[in-house]
C-alpha cells in the first residue's frame, strides 16, 4: 500500500510540470466553474415540428382518444351483443398474445387459480393490449386491497370471487369506488389504469367504463342471486358451476342432476332482472357436459369456452396420442408384409 501510495503521489507531482520544467498549476474538479445552463421553451421552438409545437403534452400524447378506441366490454353488452372469451391461468405472455391475436371478445387474467399475481397480471394485460383485447381481473379472494392493487392495473373488468349475499356484493362494489362512494385508495396522479396521470378525464369516467363482476357459486349465493343481481354497481352474474357443484356434494359430479337444476334456477332469476333498471348480465364458463354453444343458446351474455392451460394440454395429449397410433398402425402393417412374404415362399 506504501509503495502504491508513493507511485501516486509521483504521479501526481509529474503530472504538474510541463516539458520546459516549468510548473504548471494543479487543475482540481472545484477550480473548474461552467456557466449554468437552463433551457427554456422558446429556445427549444426552432427543434420542435411546426405541427406539434402548439400542442400540449397531454394532445401529443400516443394514447388513442375515446373516439378512436374500440367499444368497452360494457358498452358492447348494453348493445345487446353476446360475447365470446377465455380464462388465462398459465400467466405466459406468450399465449396471452396468440390468444388476443385469435380474435375472443375478451381474456380472464385469472389470479384465483394461476400461479400468477399483481406484476405477473401487468405483464399478461401488456400482451393482450397490442391487439386492444379487453382483459378482465380475477381476484384470488373478495378484498379491498386486491381490488385496489388490480384496478392500478388498468384491466377494463374485475372479477370478485365466492359473492353469497348482496351485502358482499355492496362490499365488491364499494371496492371499486373511490371516496365518499367507496372505499378505493387513489393514486390515481400515477398508476396506469389513468395512464400513469396523462389521462385527465380518468376519475370522471372510471366507473362507466369498469365492468364489475360478481361470482355466485355457492347454494348460499344462488339463494340470494336475485338480491346480488339488482345490487347498484353489479354489472354481471358469472356463474361458478364447479364450487356449486362441490357446495351441493358433487364435485366429482358436476354435471349431476341437481346441480344442473340449482344452475338453471339461477340462470332464471339473472335473466329476468330488468338490465335498464340495475340488473345484471349473466355470465358462466362452459364444461364438458355444458358446451359454449349451450350456454348462448340459454342466454347468457358472456361465455368463457376455455383455459389456456386446458387448450394446450389437450393439444399435446393429441399429438402424443397419434404418434403413438401410428406407430402401432405401423407395426401391423410390417406383420401383414411379413405374412405375405411367407405366403409368397410357401407357394
Amino acid at each position: 500500500m506504501a509503495s502504491l501510495a508513493n507511485t501516486t503521489a509521483g504521479a501526481v507531482a509529474g503530472a504538474r510540470k510541463i516539458s520546459n520544467g516549468k510548473p504548471i498549476p494543479f487543475i482540481s474538479s472545484k477550480s473548474l466553474s461552467f456557466p449554468s445552463f437552463r433551457p427554456s421553451i422558446s429556445s427549444l421552438k426552432p427543434l420542435i415540428p411546426t405541427k406539434f409545437s402548439s400542442l400540449s403534452p397531454l394532445q401529443c400524447s400516443p394514447n388513442p382518444s375515446p373516439s378512436t378506441s374500440p367499444p368497452s366490454l360494457k358498452s358492447r353488452l348494453r348493445n345487446g351483443e353476446t360475447l365470446y372469451g377465455i380464462f388465462l391461468l398459465s400467466f405466459s405472455p406468450t399465449l396471452a398474445e396468440i390468444v388476443a391475436f385469435s380474435g375472443y371478445d375478451f381474456v380472464v387474467i385469472d389470479m384465483e387459480h394461476g400461479p400468477g399475481g399483481i406484476h405477473e397480471s401487468l405483464q399478461m394485460l401488456r400482451s393482450v393490449a397490442t391487439t386492444n383485447t379487453p382483459a378482465i381481473i380475477r381476484l384470488p379472494e373478495s378484498s379491498a386491497v386486491w381490488a385496489k392493487k388490480a384496478l392500478d392495473l388498468g384491466p377494463q373488468g374485475i372479477m370478485f370471487p365466492m359473492i353469497d349475499s348482496p351485502k358482499d356484493a355492496k362490499k365488491a362494489v364499494s371496492y371499486c369506488r373511490f371516496p365518499p362512494n367507496g372505499i378505493r385508495g387513489s393514486a390515481h396522479t400515477v398508476v396506469r389504469a389513468a395512464n400513469y396521470g396523462i389521462n385527465e378525464g380518468y376519475l370522471s369516467n372510471y366507473k362507466e367504463d369498469l365492468l364489475i363482476m360478481c361470482q355466485v357459486e355457492t347454494v348460499d349465493g344462488v339463494k340470494k342471486v336475485e338480491e346480488i343481481a339488482a345490487v347498484e354497481g353489479v354489472d354481471c352474474i358469472q356463474m361458478g358451476p364447479l364450487d356449486l357443484s362441490a357446495s351441493l356434494g358433487y364435485l366429482w359430479d358436476p354435471g349431476h342432476k341437481k346441480v344442473r337444476e340449482m344452475l338453471r334456477t339461477a340462470e332464471k332469476e339473472v335473466l329476468k332482472s330488468d338490465r335498464k333498471d340495475g340488473g345484471a348480465f349473466l355470465a358462466g364458463f362452459a364444461m364438458p357436459h355444458d358446451p359454449p354453444e349451450a350456454l348462448g343458446k340459454r342466454g347468457y351474455h358472456m361465455v368463457s369456452g376455455a383455459i389456456d392451460v386446458g387448450l394446450f394440454r389437450n393439444a399435446a395429449v393429441e399429438d402424443v396420442r397419434k404418434f403413438k397410433i401410428s406407430l402401432n398402425a405401423d407395426s401391423n402393417d410390417s406383420d401383414d408384409d411379413k405374412d405375405s412374404d411367407e405366403k409368397y415362399w410357401s407357394e
